[in-house]
């Protein structure tokens, strides 16, 4: 497609700043307000990039504190030539202090903006979302980019999910599952994923390990090319490793109460096909039964993982996976609007049975078999 565009027009582009990246902090300068109606109220610190292409630096990063991001949006407008709009917005970052105290009225503010995509990313940061925006990384040229196409790549390989505004919005007011978000962290010269945030309503509780990520996407749904490095020393397997590739992987989950309908068990059933591009240890890929044995090896590992990260998101309070939209549809819209699931959640029995088909074990084939 042929894009023309008229003097007039590139003269009203050459005077709008597209914000690309947005952080939002706690103020840590933040002084208690003696105005009575922002007692208890802290600032925030608020700032945004805007690609910039005939100037030295390739982006220009202003900030600004306010109470709020439509105030703050204000102050940042005074500090820059251009008319700052949010159609290009791509990401938005939340550092890990406000996160912890909540961030659903600044999510409901994007929301609310027509300008604004649903498409929109939300992101935490494990520390200052500012200080990670606000470095310049030398093999990048513009920061919002580096992230933004950083964070697509790893919804792809299943490392983490992709939360839009959309889908955030969907589970926070979804009273059967709690939001999650993506974690990342600033490491020297480049930005690392820090595992995935898990929230309990708006705020942040703890969060799934790098490492334990993909057995995370096992409990949350389907999916598919992901990859994962089986340590079998979990299983009683010492110094075996397995690389399993090119993973798809189905869930199901199924609800059974008692007679009087006050306890809950939850089983999930998980399938799993993929390819072994690499083992180490004492068997034999060629040999049948053994290729049955690695199967069944890896079933046990990720039964074994999926039930300690459920056991560990009930002792945190926070069903990141949606267990309660399957108790609900179980019951009467009364039945559910009477049950305290947050009393319940912590305490039903979850079974996790996990069953995994390898489907080749690469492009190698031994003539002598």
């Amino acid at each position: 497609m042929l894009l023309l565009i008229g003097c007039g027009d590139q003269r009203v582009l050459e005077k709008l700043g597209f914000t690309q990246t947005t952080s939002y902090d706690l103020d840590p300068n933040t002084e208690e307000s003696s105005d009575d109606e922002k007692q208890g109220q802290q600032k925030l610190l608020i700032s945004v990039t805007i690609p910039r292409t005939r100037t030295e630096n390739s982006r220009e990063l202003i900030t600004a504190t306010a109470y709020t991001s439509k105030e703050a949006k204000i102050k940042l407008s005074s500090q820059t030539e251009l008319t700052i709009v949010s159609g290009q917005l791509r990401n938005t970052l939340f550092g890990l202090s406000l996160a912890k105290q909540g961030i659903w009225e600044h999510i409901d503010t994007l929301v609310r903006d027509s300008s604004i995509s649903p498409r929109v990313k939300v992101t935490i940061v494990n520390g200052s979302a500012h200080e990670l925006l606000s470095k310049d990384y030398s093999q990048h040229n513009r920061t919002g980019k580096y992230l933004d196409r950083m964070l697509e790549k790893e919804a792809i390989s299943q490392t983490v999910p992709e939360i839009t505004l959309y889908r955030f919005t969907r589970d926070f007011l979804d009273d059967g599952i709690d939001a999650v978000a993506p974690i990342i962290k600033q490491l020297d010269e480049h930005v690392s994923i820090d595992g995935i945030a898990l929230f309990q309503g708006d705020r942040y509780v703890t969060k799934v390990e790098p490492d334990d990520t993909l057995i995370f996407a096992f409990l949350r749904g389907r999916f598919k090319n992901g990859e994962m490095s089986v340590d079998m020393s979990e299983v009683g397997r010492i110094n075996e490793h397995i690389m399993f590739s090119s993973m798809i992987s189905k869930r199901k989950i199924k609800i059974k109460t008692t007679s009087e309908g006050q306890h809950y068990h939850a089983d999930i059933s998980i399938n799993v096909r993929g390819s072994v591009l690499e083992y180490t240890g004492k068997l034999s890929l060629d040999n049948v039964e053994h290729q049955k044995q690695i199967e069944k090896l890896i079933a046990e590992y990720i039964k074994l993982k999926t039930e300690e990260m459920v056991a560990m998101m009930q002792k945190n309070n926070v069903d990141s996976i949606g267990l309660g939209k399957y108790v609900r549809n179980k019951l009467s819209y009364e039945e559910w609007k009477n049950l305290d699931w947050r009393r319940i959640y912590p305490n039903i029995e979850v079974t996790c049975n996990v069953n995994v088909r390898i489907k080749d074990f690469g492009k190698f084939v031994n003539i002598e078999q």
